[in-house]
């Protein structure tokens, strides 16, 4: 006979499934949403930067899977699945904190590759690194790496073609026929970059937490239940 107790942790963990299985939905969304955001100017950002957000979307994916897994397994009171689904939540556990260590621990890398990459692209110039600027530049409404000086001083520009005046006509709003150093956007592409990355990281942080407690929660009541079930096979 099924224990009032073993009762209880059952259907508070299909409703938690339920919960856990939209959750999912939202990490894929929060992924997608950053990916997105960032992804835009992917050119000047390494595929480490790229990386959280696609982990992301593809542990919302399993999370989603797996939750259908906990509801099936709590609803036919099977030890087996239980154990195995708080197993996947744990694996899902250790990559989401690991992920969330290394994005902490290579912040500061993160930002000097990108402006690595930003003073490359400027000195090459290429016609991929023109269209990759002018997107930038005019969407974001800034100039060069840390100001429009960077056009002129520091950085030999090989390949000049598509620059009118001193800068690229992105650098300045779209009024303009020739972009000049009164009349540039005066913020450099790199602390607006920056931002949008933190921004980014923010929302991924966020979301990593609120799950992990979700799949702390979902572990214990997974373990609780499968015990229950296995003491009640033992009578």
């Amino acid at each position: 006979m099924e224990s009032c107790g073993m009762s209880l942790v059952k259907y508070i963990l299909f409703v938690f499934n339920l919960i856990f299985a939209i959750s999912g939905i939202g990490i894929i969304a929060a992924g997608a949403l950053v990916l997105a955001d960032v992804g835009e100017y992917n050119h000047f950002m390494e595929g480490r930067i790229i990386a959280p957000p696609i982990v992301l979307i593809v542990a919302g994916v399993i999370v989603f899977i797996i939750a259908f897994l906990g509801c099936y397994g709590a609803i036919k009171e099977n030890y087996n699945m239980l154990i195995a689904f708080a197993a996947a939540l744990l694996i899902i556990f250790v990559i989401e904190l690991a992920v969330g260590i290394a994005a902490a621990v290579f912040k500061n890398d993160f930002s000097i590759a990108m402006k690595d990459t930003l003073k490359e692209s400027m000195k090459n110039y290429t016609d991929m690194d023109k269209q990759a600027w002018d997107n930038v530049q005019r969407k974001l409404q800034c100039c060069g790496v840390d100001g429009p000086r960077d056009w002129i001083n520091g950085y030999s520009v090989t390949n000049r073609a598509g620059l009118q005046g001193s800068f690229p006509i992105s650098c300045c709003n779209d009024t303009q026929t020739i972009c000049q150093t009164y009349n540039a956007y005066q913020e450099g592409c790199f602390s607006k970059l920056e931002m949008r990355v933190q921004n980014g990281a923010t929302v991924l942080i966020g979301v990593g937490i609120g799950i992990a407690f979700v799949e702390i929660a979902g572990i214990v009541l997974a373990c609780c239940l499968a015990m229950a079930i296995k003491k009640e096979s033992n009578k």
